[in-house]
């Protein structure tokens, strides 16, 4: 097992599919670099969540914090925040309780972790077919074989080519802002300079673009994490997009005026 002397909260967001959380838990059993906890961050799912968490909890190798909140709709960036707020740790890398992580997954935030930089990542998209061929199988495996071939690039691990494409690929022009929040990770102390995901993003998308717009205003530059950083994303329906076109404009509004602390985010919820 490898070490660091950077402590890493690693933080899971949720909402009511114990099924695959418990595949991501045990993901994260077989990591080659520990977090120094995990962080759920738990949008008002059922019981048979907090069940699953607490079962886990037993012998986990690591500390689980389950962080939650009442269900009253999408609340994505709230719940984040919340659980950013009880980090103890110097770095937080972020995915979904919906990915299968590969093995060097930490290890490989981690080793392109810099000062002034936070790191955005891919995830392999996996069809229902395999999705439901993994939740049969009692002892499930999964790599770079199990993805459509139009997600292979997304599933495939060479670091030194990595290393090369960290400060060149999707930084600049249309990709800038790009991110996907089920795979980031980011210094704690630039997310509270940011002031955290803003909570006035209710409903799906856009709070991730948002946070990389003003983490950049405020002078964080991005890094991808490409051909490493691996994770599998188990297939399910896409949510509602009904508050989209109101999360773009807020979007937009934060680029337009550079805008770099979120109206309302972490602070409140930060130990004075």
């Amino acid at each position: 097992m490898l070490t660091t002397t950077r402590t890493i909260s690693l933080l899971i967001s949720t909402y009511n599919w114990p099924a695959a959380l418990d595949l991501c838990l045990n993901s994260i059993r077989s990591q080659t670099l520990y977090p120094t906890e995990v962080i759920i961050a738990d949008d008002g799912s059922k019981e048979e969540t907090r069940a699953l968490i607490d079962e886990f909890k037993k012998d986990f190798p690591v500390p689980i914090i389950h962080v939650w909140q009442e269900d009253i709709g999408f609340r994505l960036a709230q719940i984040r925040n919340k659980g950013i707020a009880q980090s103890t740790c110097d770095y937080i890398i972020q995915i979904d309780g919906d990915l299968i992580l590969d093995k060097h997954f930490v290890e490989d935030h981690m080793t392109l972790a810099e000062e002034g930089y936070f790191i955005a990542g891919s995830r392999a998209v996996l069809s229902a077919r395999t999705t439901q061929r993994i939740f049969n199988d009692p002892h499930p495996s999964v790599n770079y074989t199990s993805v459509p071939f139009s997600h292979l690039f997304n599933a495939l691990r060479i670091p030194p080519i990595s290393n090369f494409l960290a400060k060149k690929y999707k930084i600049n022009g249309k990709s800038k802002y790009y991110v996907k929040g089920c795979n980031m990770s980011f210094w704690r102390k630039d997310l509270i300079l940011v002031n955290g995901y803003d909570e006035n993003f209710i409903g799906w998308g856009m709070e991730d673009n948002d946070i990389a717009v003003r983490l950049q205003n405020a002078g964080v530059q991005k890094k991808f994490i490409k051909l490493r950083g691996i994770a599998y994303h188990l297939y399910h329906m896409e949510r509602s997009r009904n508050k989209e076109d109101e999360n773009i404009l807020l979007m937009n509004a934060a680029l337009l005026s550079k805008k770099i602390s979120a109206d309302k985010g972490i602070r409140e919820y930060l130990v004075q």
